[in-house]
């Protein structure tokens, strides 16, 4: 958890697989309950290294009466380069150090150098520039600095790519009487985020954000929900360019019908773990998503070879389809899916990524089917139990093929692999 009550406190935020960053419930300044995620494996990479957030420390002591200044570190910067007067704090906080006094306290002529410190730690053009350096979590912080600060901060720019992760029970607020009021919004409007991720949310959640949310009708493109309890009802009303329902138990095919009809714009599904979905709602979304370029139907136990023919015959622009699942409950792995499934897929010309793992009813004659997609890059085999070293090692006709996966693969030997080695070279294979 991070607190962000105050820099000083400020931890290494522990970052999960996909980067996610947690922050706290609603703070003064208008900053939402939400944990953040950063797209780039780089970002990633700092956010799990020490904070390099600066601190507010107390400097030596000033023969300036009645003030006790703060001073900002500043990477790049003086150590006593940043001085932050009352005058552009927030509003009510207090002045540390501040005597009480029956008197009025002279006014504060400051010396030349300090007046030119505060301008200089003040001035937009080179805040602009500096605050790039900073992590996801860290700019969090900085924007409770002072209203400066915020202002700079909030701009779209800074949060290119970030997805904040809001939980149903941050979305209120508990008010004295009782009743719940949904969380202000605007700050993540001001931040222009064009993504979130909404975990464990209802119907009822949802409308509440789309309604309460400035940029939901416009600027919002991609909505992804996990352990969520929406209903089919839920699936009405937004306009976004991705959609993920990862373990969305209670979809039905009847969802999926008011999806296609209310996103029609959509690039990228996953219908993970939607496990009441079936070939009637594939079909459904093949004739009407048509410009869909991923498809995710892992964990979907009732997706047949049929649901394979319909994605072949409607979604030319399917550059990406996942049919596994890591799942060790057979019930859930894709059972159904079997060569002649494979034969259906081989059409498809523009499908770059295909991941049949656990798929454990394809054979070697299936997995010749996929000898000639040529435009293939990513391959996963793993998990799939009768593919033998004969028929795997018919993959090296696939030129072009930059990854492929054969872990728990019982016809992945080692010999297999000195074949791949010269035969792909340009190939990572997992073992």
């Amino acid at each position: 958890m991070l607190n962000m009550s105050t820099p000083s406190e400020l931890k290494s935020p522990c970052v999960t697989r996909n980067g996610m960053v947690k922050l706290p419930p609603s703070q003064p300044n208008g900053l939402g309950s939400a944990s953040i995620t950063k797209g780039t494996p780089a970002a990633k990479n700092r956010l799990c290294q020490s904070s390099s957030v600066p601190s507010i420390l107390p400097p030596p002591p000033s023969s300036l009466p009645y003030h006790h200044h703060h001073h900002l570190d500043v990477p790049g910067m003086p150590h006593a380069a940043a001085p932050l007067l009352a005058s552009d704090l927030e509003p009510g906080m207090p002045l540390v150090g501040l005597k009480p006094s029956l008197r009025q306290p002279p006014p504060l002529t400051l010396p030349k150098p300090m007046v030119l410190e505060r301008q200089l730690v003040l001035d937009e053009k080179l805040l602009n520039r500096l605050l790039w350096y900073f992590t996801t979590a860290e700019k969090c912080v900085l924007a409770q600095v002072c209203k400066t600060w915020r202002k700079v901060l909030y701009q779209p720019k800074f949060w290119e790519g970030v997805t904040p992760i809001l939980h149903a029970k941050e979305l209120y607020t508990l008010l004295p009487n009782g009743e719940k009021e949904f969380v202000s919004l605007q700050a993540f409007a001001l931040r222009g985020f064009q993504s979130f991720c909404l975990v464990g949310v209802s119907d009822l959640d949802i409308c509440e954000f789309i309604d309460n949310y400035p940029l939901s009708k416009k600027g919002v493109r991609s909505v992804s929900l996990k352990r969520s309890t929406i209903t089919d009802a839920g699936l009405e009303g937004y306009t976004t360019h991705t959609l993920r329902l990862h373990s969305c138990w209670e979809i039905t095919n009847h969802g999926v019908v008011n999806m296609v009809h209310s996103l029609p714009n959509l690039t990228a599904l996953s219908l993970s773990g939607c496990s009441k979905i079936t070939d009637d709602g594939v079909e459904l979304v093949a004739e009407n998503l048509r410009k869909l370029r991923s498809l995710d139907l892992s964990w979907c136990p009732r997706i047949t070879d049929m649901a394979l023919e319909y994605i072949a015959c409607d979604l030319h622009k399917l550059e990406e389809l996942v049919l596994d699942s890591l799942c060790i409950v057979s019930s859930f792995r894709c059972v159904r899916i079997t060569d002649t499934g494979l034969g259906y897929l081989s059409t498809m010309s523009s499908l770059r990524s295909l991941y049949l793992r656990w798929c454990c009813q394809v054979q070697d004659f299936g997995l010749q089917h996929l000898f000639g997609m040529r435009s293939l890059r990513l391959l996963s085999l793993a998990g799939c139990p009768l593919l033998t070293t004969t028929g795997l090692s018919g993959l090296i006709q696939l030129h072009e093929l930059e990854e492929l996966e054969l872990t728990n693969c019982p016809g992945a030997t080692a010999e297999l692999f000195k074949y791949y080695s010269q035969h792909l070279p340009h190939c990572m294979v997992i073992e």
